[in-house]
């Protein structure tokens, strides 16, 4: 879908003296420092913060004049860090912040104070999360429903979707990478906080799906961006106005609940392989595909053994099944050495029941949440991959339901699991995707090197859920049929 397709910025304001003051991010640095670190979306845990590097700022509404009202300052700050992994860009990994300022908020937002500067423009008054505040939340909205340039903002909005004055806004508690705003029961606004440069994935795909006419996937409303400093090239995604869906059920809520009442869940994972056919179809014709040769094939197992030998070093009892794990990895480079070649397009990238939804009236699945993993750099999540990745992913979601609830271990749930995960794969092929079972050497690969990444993520944030991914790694380590659990 081309920008001429959507309701552009026009108007501009000029940076305010607020934002030019030399002294903002200087006397907030102290604040941020303490404040930053705690947040739930916050990359650099475990790492020294040592600054900040002011990227850009944004006046939204006056943050130092008399009076009562609040003010609402925009901020993209860059984290400076001892010791910064690889994957960490020059600099530091950027931060989008948007902090409310009010000389003495109401004791409702006290949860929400990063603190009280003690000098520069914003002395003597209280700085806070202004996504905790639902008047400024109800500000953004309205910013997003008329389209416009403030400071270095574009909000821009899809010209044939009403998007009504006043709704209600509340947030959403449980996000951990980025945060979202409810309003009213009929749009969710999703704020990146950790920004790099381009279109974030979860407008990029989700646009070109409208496109395709794919209905499996919320079409974005609108959304707000800020421009290369020269006008050209890709502007970077801020945020991302969506249609709420409604009374619709959570993928993983629902699977926990079928297996707390030992009730079948195949006719569901059927419908929810249709589900992702389609999606993946919907991209390959909206978006460009890519053959993987022998030299892409080769690189991705080489990235796959990396990860294996270094999750190996950092967490010990993966170490006795290296060798038959990297057999996985072998057997995908051997494609591209016996010639052969395997289609690459766009996917999902971050696939789980988490990221599903059935509605109540006709069980209809639709998928969410596009960003992909946003531990990967964007150029990576953008890049074409093969569809069984995101197979992969779902089939370790189905074995985590049911390894995780009461039943654990139990027989009928380790039966529920393999059943579930057939089905899956029954309804995909029955989409007109190729049947994920067919292509053993991929599926084993991306599913080995998904339960290598789990193991770290369980050993590092929650150990007590370690035996969850090691149990599929004994199986993938025995060669066991990935399609079959």
């Amino acid at each position: 879908m081309s920008d001429t397709a959507s309701t552009r910025a026009t108007r501009h304001t000029p940076d305010r003296s607020l934002v030019a003051a030399p002294d903002l991010l200087s006397s907030l640095a102290p604040l941020l420092a303490e404040w930053v670190p705690r947040q739930r979306w916050f990359a650099g845990k475990g790492r020294l913060l040592t600054g900040f590097t002011l990227v850009a700022a944004t006046e939204l509404l006056p943050c130092t004049g008399t009076g009562s009202a609040p003010g609402l300052l925009q901020l993209l700050v860059r984290a400076q860090q001892s010791a910064p992994p690889s994957r960490t860009p020059a600099g530091g990994d950027c931060y989008q912040l948007l902090l409310g300022t009010h000389p003495a908020p109401p004791p409702h937002l006290a949860p929400a104070v990063v603190g009280r500067p003690t000098g520069g423009p914003l002395r003597g008054r209280t700085v806070y999360d202004a996504l905790l505040d639902n008047r400024l939340c109800g500000l953004l909205l309205e910013r997003l429903r008329v389209p416009g340039r403030i400071g270095a903002l574009r909000f821009c909005r899809e010209p044939d979707v009403d998007v009504p004055s006043g709704l209600p806004a509340r947030p959403i508690a449980v996000e951990q990478s980025n945060s979202s705003i409810v309003y009213g029961d009929t749009f969710i606004l999703k704020v990146f906080r950790r920004i790099e440069p381009g279109v974030n994935p979860d407008l990029e795909l989700p646009r070109a799906l409208a496109g395709a006419q794919c209905a499996r996937v919320p079409a974005p409303a609108a959304w707000f961006e800020v421009a290369t400093p020269d006008e050209t090239g890709e502007a970077t995604t801020l945020g991302v106005l969506q249609p709420f869906l409604a009374g619709s059920g959570d993928g993983w809520q629902l699977a926990l609940n079928a297996l707390a009442v030992r009730a079948d869940f195949t006719r569901s994972a059927r419908a929810l392989g249709h589900a992702t056919a389609e999606v993946h179809t919907a991209l390959a014709q909206a978006l460009p595909t890519t053959e993987l040769r022998r030299p892409q094939l080769d690189a991705i197992a080489a990235q796959m053994n990396e990860r294996l030998e270094a999750t190996a070093r950092a967490v010990p009892v993966l170490q006795p099944y290296r060798g038959r794990l990297r057999t996985a990895f072998d057997a995908l480079a051997a494609i591209g050495h016996d010639g052969r070649s395997w289609a690459a397009q766009r996917i999902h990238g971050d696939l789980h029941l988490g990221q599903t939804l059935r509605s109540v009236e006709g069980g209809r699945w639709a998928l969410i949440d596009f960003e992909g993993e946003p531990a990967r750099p964007l150029a990576e999540r953008r890049r074409p991959q093969p569809a069984v990745r995101d197979v992969a992913a779902m089939l370790r979601s189905f074995d985590y339901a049911a390894r995780s609830g009461p039943a654990g271990s139990d027989p009928w749930a380790l039966e529920w699991a393999r059943r579930t995960r057939a089905a899956y794969c029954l309804g995909y092929a029955e989409a007109g995707g190729l049947d994920p079972r067919s292509a053993p050497e991929l599926m084993r690969a991306y599913e080995t090197d998904k339960a290598v990444y789990e193991v770290l993520y369980e050993a590092r944030h929650r150990p007590d859920w370690l035996a969850v991914p090691m149990a599929a790694i004994r199986r993938l380590a025995s060669c066991g049929d990935p399609g079959s659990g």
